[in-house]
């Protein structure tokens, strides 16, 4: 039986948005994932790293999943930061059992950390790499190894809603440009790897969590603002089948260069 307008609009509109697990779009949305296997590779440097963070860590899924894919092998220290208090909160109570410390920190505030205290820092998405604060915790010799998100990411759902972006937001995140920061805050970028991945909407209930969940997609987005939209991409998905955008991301693997005469 076909489900009413109404009826996803206020399913889409219930899910809590906490944290970063994204297994309620199971049947309802899907993306393609980057063939680098960030989780798993960030599993694998963990399992060598004596002290490491995670910035933005969201609800801590990624991390624990990482962590899970180093057992038994895990940092002797491990951090992370999260901004969002829900957040904090929930990746504390997960987190917890590997030994990892969560700490309260705005995105762009500086890191409440000690020179040089990490030799492999991670992040998987964060809103801005904060770069000099990057460099500053990172050890002589350590790794920055993250995934972020790409320029014009899911645009085709952004101008649905918000209509054509101006180039200068289109172009933002660009990799040219993250690079050229890690560059002017010490870093030595050795990969930057780039994937266009093809994302699919099912029905409108999963199209109103996602940027209920994605809060940067559509700024302020809310059902009432959005209902003419919302109604009219709920028609065309019934009539021809899902919305189709793309995500890009970018990874990156950039070191602290060591100092002059150390053996790393």
């Amino acid at each position: 039986m076909n489900r009413t307008f109404e009826e996803l609009v206020a399913e889409g509109a219930a899910v809590p948005t906490d944290g970063w697990d994204f297994s309620w779009f199971a049947g309802r949305a899907t993306e393609e994932r980057p063939e680098w296997g960030y989780a798993r590779s960030a599993g694998e440097r963990l399992a060598r790293a004596r002290a490491a963070l995670d910035l933005q860590t969201g609800g801590g899924e990624v991390l624990d999943f990482a962590l899970g894919q180093a057992a038994p092998a895990r940092p002797t220290v491990l951090a992370a930061t999260e901004g969002w208090p829900p957040n904090a909160a929930r990746a504390t109570t997960l987190l917890a059992p590997h030994g990892a410390v969560v700490v309260a920190s705005q995105d762009t505030a500086p890191l409440p950390f000690a020179d040089a205290a990490f030799d492999l820092v991670l992040s998987r998405h964060p809103v801005a790499p904060h770069w000099p604060e990057i460099a500053r915790v990172l050890e002589p010799g350590g790794t920055y190894f993250a995934q972020h998100v790409g320029p014009a990411s899911a645009f085709e759902l952004v101008e649905y809603f918000l209509g054509p972006q101006p180039a200068e937001v289109r172009a933002g995140r660009d990799p040219g440009r993250e690079r050229a920061g890690a560059e002017a805050a010490g870093l030595e970028v050795e990969e930057l790897r780039t994937a266009r991945l093809r994302m699919e909407f099912h029905d409108i209930a999963a199209v109103v969590h996602f940027l209920r969940k994605v809060i940067w997609m559509v700024p302020g987005f809310t059902v009432e603002a959005y209902e003419d939209r919302l109604r009219a991409l709920h028609q065309e998905i019934g009539a021809g089948g899902p919305f189709v955008a793309h995500s890009t991301r970018q990874l990156f693997v950039a070191r602290k260069p060591a100092a002059e005469g150390a053996v790393v």
